[in-house]
């Protein structure tokens, strides 16, 4: 799901994800599911118009109408879409009530990139030969990385949602929690209609306004969608094709893909690498890694060459350690919960070809939610902002770990540790300046 901008399932998380990632243990290509009638309207809580200057959601509405017709969309368009943009209260409670769980990088990325799924995705390369050989020259984008967000995305067209998707759109806008930007994916949708790529009933997705094959944001639609099968519209429900091209469009020129370079590849790190180095913002030439110790995951070297990159522990330093390139942000671009972007790049390596990652060499302890939290709560006490105090380790979260294990002189590779936890428990530590966290 292309979340640079959406937030509906994880916003900023990095050992967190969504149920609704998980998908079935089949990947078969399937059409959409049946047409349904037209969505019933539910009342709006009380809340609901507070951020409207209390205008009902019909006046709402009115004005979103409104502003559609102001951005070119006809009203033909409207009114065909009229009958689906209702208010459903259920879908702005399944927003609100979101739950993510913790989760080991290795148990997540054995479920989601499991053998099945990497085969299928060999699959489908194989199948639609063309389609991806043309995405290929002209987007720079491999097969393997269109395959892999496809296969997470909707197991290959097997999962895309049951719900009407202009009413989960709509919902969400009259919703105060992110109003402006689903009054825009709103608009984008009613130009998906207008330009007949698709019909209001066949606009069905998930509950937080994906559409698609690869779960496509209204506003992604509009913008990178591209018909590949030459049959006049673009359809990313049906269309194997349109699916392929649209997607490496979107990766390249949405989120800057870089022709011809790698993107996430496993190594070995020594035990005595600069620990406080590992990290996506810290980018070093391969020469540099290598002359550190680093090598790829069988032993070889790594080339001595300027090609930056980052070394990424998503699970510290005693668990998987990739090399991650510039086009590894295109990942995090996509969906920036580090756990996901990892597994979606490690698919993406495995269905290209390379060998299975390695099991770490013994188990890595994961602190349980209830001193997760506590953690949390000791650093917002030392001064740090980690966001919401919530058990999940998030990004702010992680950068706080890695600061004051720099702090205490324990290797700071950002994954918490009893130990740390207990120097914590014991101390009065306080936030070093900005400048200080390395």
């Amino acid at each position: 799901m292309p979340m640079n901008c959406l937030g509906s399932r994880l916003a900023v998380v990095t050992i967190a994800v969504s149920f609704a990632l998980a998908l079935p243990a089949s990947a078969q290509f399937a059409p959409p599911p049946a047409k349904p009638a037209a969505p019933r309207a539910t009342a709006p809580s009380q809340r609901a118009a507070s951020c409207h200057n209390g205008a009902s959601f019909d006046r709402f509405l009115a004005d979103v109408k409104n502003q559609a017709l102001a951005a070119g969309v006809s009203q033909r368009a409207l009114s065909e879409a009229s009958p689906y943009l209702v208010y459903d209260q259920g879908i702005v409670n399944r927003d609100r009530g979101q739950r993510v769980f913790g989760q080991l990088f290795t148990e997540f990325a054995g479920r989601m990139a499991a053998p099945y799924r990497m085969q299928n995705g060999q699959q489908h390369i194989k199948q639609y030969a063309a389609a991806f050989a043309r995405a290929e020259k002209e987007y720079g984008v491999p097969p393997a990385v269109i395959a892999a967000f496809w296969g997470l995305e909707s197991d290959f067209g097997a999962n895309m949602g049951n719900l009407p998707m202009l009413k989960s759109l709509v919902s969400l806008a009259y919703d105060c929690r992110r109003s402006d930007m689903f009054v825009g994916e709103t608009i984008a949708a009613l130009k998906v209609i207008d330009r007949g790529d698709l019909t209001p009933d066949e606009m069905i997705g998930s509950w937080a306004g994906e559409l698609g094959q690869t779960q496509f944001l209204p506003t992604h639609y509009v913008n990178y969608a591209v018909d590949y099968d030459g049959d006049g519209r673009r359809d990313l429900l049906r269309s194997a094709p349109d699916v392929i091209g649209s997607t490496a469009n979107y990766i390249a020129n949405g989120l800057k893909w870089r022709r011809g370079e790698p993107w996430l590849e496993e190594i070995k790190v020594p035990p005595n690498l600069p620990w406080d180095q590992t990290d996506l913002t810290v980018q070093q030439p391969r020469s540099k890694w290598a002359q550190l110790g680093v090598t790829y995951a069988d032993g070889r070297p790594l080339p001595n060459d300027n090609l930056a990159a980052s070394v990424l522990l998503p699970m510290g330093r005693t668990g998987p350690a990739f090399m991650a390139y510039a086009n590894f942000a295109a990942y995090t671009e996509w969906n920036n919960s580090l756990i996901y972007s990892t597994t979606a790049g490690y698919l993406a390596s495995r269905i290209a070809g390379a060998a299975p990652m390695r099991k770490p060499a013994g188990q890595v302890a994961q602190l349980p939610f209830n001193e997760l939290k506590e953690l949390q709560q000791l650093l917002v006490r030392a001064g740090f902002n980690v966001g919401k105090v919530d058990g999940v380790l998030g990004q702010q979260s992680r950068a706080a770990v890695k600061a004051m294990q720099i702090k205490y002189g324990l290797p700071a590779d950002s994954w918490p540790t009893a130990e740390l936890l207990a120097r914590m428990r014991g101390g009065t530590a306080q936030a070093q300046p900005a400048g200080m966290v390395r």
